[in-house]
């Protein structure tokens, strides 16, 4: 809650010091590139066959980008992208003594069609809803659950395909470039395996991360 209430406060202060400039038209291809924060909103299920085994999900900042194209003054298209993003696991519960469990990347792009609320001012507020999918890749365990497990264990994640839905603001500094600030909400059900020997163990843990954006951006 502190960082999106730290997020709010940023993107009225942009509003505030804008100057009257051109607004986003028709045909505008807008890239925008800055800092993304990562924060799952997680829960998830017990490791299967282990009650009271839940595991968490850390949040991490990486290189975030978006690539937008105004079909109209007011409709507009824009993809989300991220450097993949590595985030530890730890257990809660039970799992809870051995600290961090492992370790997976996170590649989530998303797809969302937006609406630019007003076109006449150099503040572009906008909202937009789409679709998520997320890969996972470099998924590592961590000795300390080897050993709980009894063995050496190989952890797999499925992709995940879910619904996104965001809120931002364009400020323009002069007629090319501007500054942007973004949120995202995106549904992400990570289905995650551990192996160990013989022995498959499934768990299936909701990520459902906000994404806060601030960036840097130019129009075409």
């Amino acid at each position: 809650m502190h960082t999106l209430r730290n997020f709010s406060v940023l993107i009225i202060v942009l509003m505030v010091c804008s100057q009257s400039l051109s607004a986003h038209e028709k045909g505008d291809f807008i890239v925008r590139i800055g800092p993304a924060l990562i924060e799952p909103n997680d829960s998830s299920d017990d490791v299967e066959g282990i009650p009271g085994t839940e595991v968490a999900v850390d949040n991490n900042v990486t290189l975030g980008f978006t690539i937008g194209y105004m079909l109209t003054s007011n409709i507009g298209i824009e993809l989300l992208g991220v450097t993949p993003s590595p985030h530890d696991l730890r257990g809660r519960q039970g799992l809870g003594a051995l600290n961090k469990i492992g370790e997976v990347d996170v590649f989530p792009p998303t797809l969302c069609l937006q609406y630019h609320i007003g076109n006449s001012s150099s503040i572009q507020p906008y909202i937009g809803a789409g679709i998520n999918y997320t890969h996972f890749s470099n998924e590592d365990t961590s000795s300390s659950l080897e050993t709980a497990l009894g063995g050496s264990t190989d952890l797999d994640v499925d992709d995940s395909w879910g619904l996104a839905a965001q809120v931002g603001v364009d400020v323009s500094i002069n007629d090319s470039w501007l500054v942007n600030a973004a949120v995202w909400y995106v549904d992400i059900d990570a289905d995650a395996t551990l192996s160990t020997g013989a022995v498959n163990r499934d768990v299936d843990i909701d990520i459902d991360p906000w994404v806060f954006f601030i960036g840097i951006g130019k129009k075409f």
